[in-house]
């Protein structure tokens, strides 16, 4: 979950880091009573990078050009996607500019300190000076300060510098962030030091254990960036497999065990993991229901994996959305519509693929978690069982598409 930079800011705040006297402007009007002395910096708070470069981001110093620069920001898309709100901040002299950075390696499953003598929009113009330093143990201002001496720094640079980092480790591990950017941290002639932008990523699975997260977002007025939409993502136009996972890393293993297995995909939806701080069973069960929906209308998709494993939601629960959605589109043909078993060592086992042959792609289905036998008998009645593995799901769909489709 990505947070805005007024939500970051709040968290900087929060945590000692300094940060400028900002206000949150919610329309042009707003600016009409602006408590921040011109001039100011008007910024488009969107969740993509780079707003510098197209115009997202203004010096003003009356309330006449600030209005108008305002009306132009909130119609100025950045990549597709245009503010809901702006950010008015004090103008700031930096005498340097440095970026900052700790990120979760999931390589090392280690944090990792980052930081580059130049900061700004051109930091990707300085990655060959970006320094790094991985925190090997617990950590102790010890690592802060040998990433400000590789950046270069000197003098009182040296505890500045590491004295923002140190707080920003600290904010880093209170919340289960995944990434915590400050870019740029400015620093004045006089030595005084500024998070002038900043990003946050908190790690999904870990909001449920941070209601106080949670609740700065909702005070702030913002939520986080929930897709509400469902949105299959294309993968192979010559493919005629679908897969349904609840979760990115098990939506990339299935997708990978059907490529080994020489099938192809499609296209692949994941509906969202449980671990979410606002999943709830009937929201997983509602994700299902249009999932189930939308995959059936993809074109040339022949059959649809579902792959799921629960622990919010019973097995039976799911097994439920699955049977009604059977039911509503009337999936009882007779064995004879079944498509001719291709040749393989071990027979297809047809009560596993549930065809439905024009009417819709077929159906293969591996639930793991509790209420797993009520929901195999759930299944049974609807004329499809539960595949007990992921390999075996994986070989019945691939088995399936491979075969012969049914003479007219």
């Amino acid at each position: 979950m990505d947070l805005l930079e007024y939500q970051a800011k709040e968290l900087f705040r929060e945590m000692g880091i300094p940060v400028l006297p900002s206000q949150r402007i919610d329309r042009p009007k707003d600016l009409k009573g602006l408590t921040i002395p011109y001039p100011v910096v008007l910024k488009s708070q969107v969740y993509i990078g780079g707003r510098g470069r197209v115009g997202g981001v203004k010096f003003v110093e009356n309330t006449i050009d600030a209005i108008a620069a305002a009306q132009t920001i909130f119609n100025l898309p950045i990549m597709g996607e245009y503010p809901k709100m702006l950010l008015a901040e004090a103008k700031y002299d930096a005498d340097r500019e440095f970026y900052l950075a700790i990120a979760l390696n999931r390589s090392l499953r280690r944090p990792v300190l980052l930081g580059s003598p130049q900061g700004g929009i051109d930091v990707q113009a300085a990655i060959d000076e970006m320094q790094h330093v991985i925190v090997e143990q617990d950590f102790s201002p010890y690592y802060a300060r040998r990433l400000a001496i590789k950046m270069g720094l000197q003098g009182a640079l040296i505890e500045t510098v590491s004295g923002i980092v140190e707080k920003m480790y600290q904010l880093f591990v209170t919340h289960d962030l995944d990434l915590i950017e400050i870019n740029p941290l400015g620093i004045s002639a006089t030595g005084e030091v500024m998070a002038l932008d900043g990003k946050v990523t908190a790690n999904d699975d870990s909001l449920a254990r941070h209601p106080q997260l949670v609740a700065l977002i909702s005070k702030l007025g913002g939520s986080p960036p929930v897709p509400t939409e469902l949105a299959p993502v294309t993968m192979d136009a010559q493919g005629e497999i679908g897969i349904i996972c609840n979760g990115a890393g098990l939506t990339m293993a299935t997708m990978d065990l059907v490529r080994q297995a020489g099938g192809k995909t499609a296209c692949f939806l994941n509906i969202g993991g449980e671990a979410r701080w606002d999943a709830s069973p009937e929201w997983v069960q509602e994700r299902l229901a249009k999932g189930l929906e939308i995959m059936s209308q993809q074109k040339n998709m022949r059959v649809i994996l579902v792959n799921l494993i629960s622990s919010l939601v019973p097995c039976d629960a799911i097994a439920e959305v699955i049977a009604a959605y059977l039911e509503r589109r009337s999936l009882k043909p007779p064995a004879s519509l079944l498509p001719p078993l291709p040749l393989r060592t071990e027979p297809l086992r047809p009560e596993t693929v549930f065809s439905a042959t024009n009417r819709g792609p077929a159906l293969v289905v591996r639930l793991v978690g509790c209420q797993s036998d009520r929901a195999r008998t759930q299944l049974a009645a609807a004329q499809l069982s539960l595949v007990e593995s992921l390999d075996e799901a994986v070989t019945e769909a691939v088995s399936f598409v491979k075969a012969e489709p049914p003479e007219a």
